[in-house]
């Protein structure tokens, strides 16, 4: 059997790794922020995309991040208005790639107010009802004691007398169903709010408050999804209310 060229061998090598090093560093963290035209204010519920499909957005402090190829290109967008695409390859620092988009932000005289907490209200809400939300219905636990003729099972006497109780358990159940439903809509409420619509749609007034009322996604999806997903809902019904298809798929509703 002839012996391989020296000259060959060193390609071999390569071919056989290459495709593995090629996986591995395919993807890395693209991160940064994104300011107003002044480069002053930071912006927040900026969507950050690549033409592989990644998708983002801007958190608070207009801070991103998201996963790059080489060969990728990104590009941001904001009140719907897209901007250029910047060709990833000729970012020169990864870690901060930082953008100013034509947008003005509005000065205002400085108001301190207390801010409201969903969290805090539903806590001390929690407290406020203690006794409703941890009413259980009346049922039969066994319990063993010990007596002369040895162990003996026995039932709770409190217990029985509460299950004859019919008119004010069914009273504590509606009650305690009651303020869990608020609790739910309180959520929603504190996801799918006035300034966060307005952030993403622009909409004021009569008009805000038809969409919001026609878009209100449920309880169960608030929870469920992350402040990306939460956003691009309230895009895409805003892009069907333009367009007159409001109808909203059932994975939201």
């Amino acid at each position: 059997m002839k012996k391989l060229s020296t000259h060959i061998i060193p390609i071999l090598v390569v071919l056989i790794i290459f495709p593995f090093v090629s996986i591995n560093a395919q993807y890395f963290k693209l991160k940064g922020i994104v300011y107003d035209s002044a480069r002053v204010y930071p912006l927040q519920a900026v969507s950050v995309l690549t033409i592989s499909g990644k998708g983002t957005m801007t958190d608070a402090n207009g801070r991103y991040e998201i996963e790059v190829k080489e060969t990728d290109s990104i590009w941001f967008s904001y009140l719907n208005k897209p901007t250029k695409k910047y060709a990833v390859a000729k970012i020169f620092d990864s870690q901060h790639f930082d953008i100013a988009l034509h947008v003005n932000i509005p000065v205002l005289k400085e108001i301190i107010l207390r801010p409201r907490n969903y969290r805090f209200d539903s806590l001390q809400n929690r407290i406020d009802y203690a006794k409703v939300f941890n009413w259980e219905k009346p049922k039969l636990n066994p319990n063993l004691g010990s007596g002369q003729l040895g162990t003996a099972v026995g039932f709770d006497l409190q217990e029985i007398i509460r299950m004859f109780q019919f008119r004010k358990n069914k009273s504590m159940e509606l009650f305690q169903e009651r303020l869990l439903q608020q609790e739910r809509e309180k959520f929603i409420t504190y996801r799918f709010n006035k300034a966060l619509v307005f952030r993403l749609t622009n909409l004021i007034g009569e008009e805000r408050d038809l969409f919001m009322n026609r878009c209100r996604p449920t309880y169960e999806f608030c929870i469920a999804a992350n402040d990306y997903e939460f956003h691009s809902y309230i895009k895409v019904c805003f892009e069907r209310m333009k367009m007159g298809t409001i109808t909203i798929d059932k994975q939201f509703k």
